[in-house]
């Protein structure tokens, strides 16, 4: 019997909700050419988070188990593409055998090029905190002095969860109706609100979402270090 080898090196990636993967799909098939990837999709991680109201002991003790599993199935690099369980990977960070991204690192470092007032827009609670402390702990990083300004829309992801995509990008518009004359930039907190863009012809400030920021951040520091390596050897 032959055993067939994978010359190509393989992202993982972690999410909680299922809509999400086909674009995430297109994303680095466009921006990690050459890398084949798999998906893993455990949507009890963000439902319990929302149940409980914060991120749980036990949730990250699982999350990192989902981290390790990947790394056991080959992954060579693995990212988690829901805001909500960031601090969980921080958290895993230092004891990962490979590199281990969080989907908002793109979006959060690409806010404080746009201005010192951040609006950050989301549909959970539980999502507002982790994308708040990620900016913020970019900015100190920078030696930079920021104004954050939060906004829930709420309602919109129990819209999402039920099938109502149309109700919940209007909900979204609502609440970036609401932030837009206070402030230099506006980051959509989760991924899955990405799509109500798409009907938004301009703006007067940017408005930034993770999934492509995210996947663009991740392809330059995993390009950064597949190069550092050939230089090495």
């Amino acid at each position: 019997m032959t055993t067939g080898t994978y010359e190509s090196p393989a992202l993982a990636m972690i999410h909680t909700v299922h809509g999400i993967i086909p674009a995430f799909n297109e994303l680095v098939g466009r921006h990690l050419p050459g890398w084949r990837l798999f998906n893993m999709l455990d949507e009890s991680l963000l439902g319990n988070t929302i149940r409980e109201g914060a991120l749980s002991r036990q949730t990250m003790r699982r999350i990192a188990t989902h981290i390790w599993s990947a790394v056991d199935a080959g992954a060579s690099a693995v990212l988690v593409t829901c805001s909500s369980l960031g601090p969980a990977v921080d958290a895993a960070m230092p004891l990962c055998p490979v590199p281990l991204f969080r989907i908002d690192d793109g979006v959060a470092i690409e806010a404080l090029q746009c201005g010192d007032r951040i609006g950050v827009l989301a549909t959970l609670f539980t999502t507002l905190s982790p994308t708040t402390h990620l900016i913020e702990r970019h900015a100190q990083r920078m030696g930079r002095e920021i104004l954050l300004t939060s906004h829930l829309c709420e309602g919109a992801f129990e819209k999402l969860r039920d099938g109502d995509r149309a109700a919940h990008d209007a909900l979204i518009r609502e609440g970036l109706a609401a932030l837009l004359g206070n402030v230099d930039v506006v980051v959509l907190a989760q991924a899955s609100m990405a799509n109500a863009l798409s009907e938004m012809k301009g703006t007067p400030v940017p408005i930034l979402a993770s999934p492509e920021l995210g996947v663009l951040h991740m392809s330059s520091a995993l390009k950064s270090a597949t190069s550092g390596k050939a230089l090495r050897g």
